[in-house]
């Protein structure tokens, strides 16, 4: 069965996030991708780990209990919140996926994403919009 995401053709205003789950699934390397986007401290403690690291996770709001990935939650609410995560004269793609991570992986469009990385949203649209999808940034 298609997704409905796969037959449509995204613009301005498509929302897009990370998709780890559909990363996942289509990339074997996916660990390792986002072990190097964690800090110092965090990369040398996960990179001693072969497999996922799965812990509790508690909604502050609601109490309800559900298991995460360690290694995702540790670089979306402590490395991500770096002063120095987001750098200048990164690729694109990184950019990007790292806007994500910074903003708790919130969905937004290329006119969003062009807003906090300076860069003109038809190119963030035709980066992450153009068919290929980069470090499961897919449309919502």
């Amino acid at each position: 069965m298609l997704n409905k995401s796969s037959l449509m053709k995204p613009n301005r205003k498509t929302k897009f996030r990370i998709d780890f789950e559909w990363w996942k699934s289509q990339d074997r390397n996916w660990r390792n991708s986002l072990i190097s986007f964690l800090c110092p401290e965090h990369r040398e403690a996960f990179a001693q780990h072969d497999d996922e690291l799965m812990f509790d996770l508690v909604d502050p709001a609601t109490g309800e209990v559900t298991k995460g990935d360690a290694l995702i939650h540790t670089l979306i609410t402590h490395c991500a919140r770096q002063d120095d995560f987001i750098t200048p004269n990164a690729p694109l793609v990184d950019t990007i996926f790292k806007v994500f991570l910074s903003r708790d992986n919130q969905p937004m469009d290329s006119e969003e994403l062009s807003a906090i990385i300076k860069k003109p949203a038809a190119t963030i649209l035709m980066t992450i919009g153009a068919g290929r999808t980069y470090k499961g940034i897919r449309p919502v």
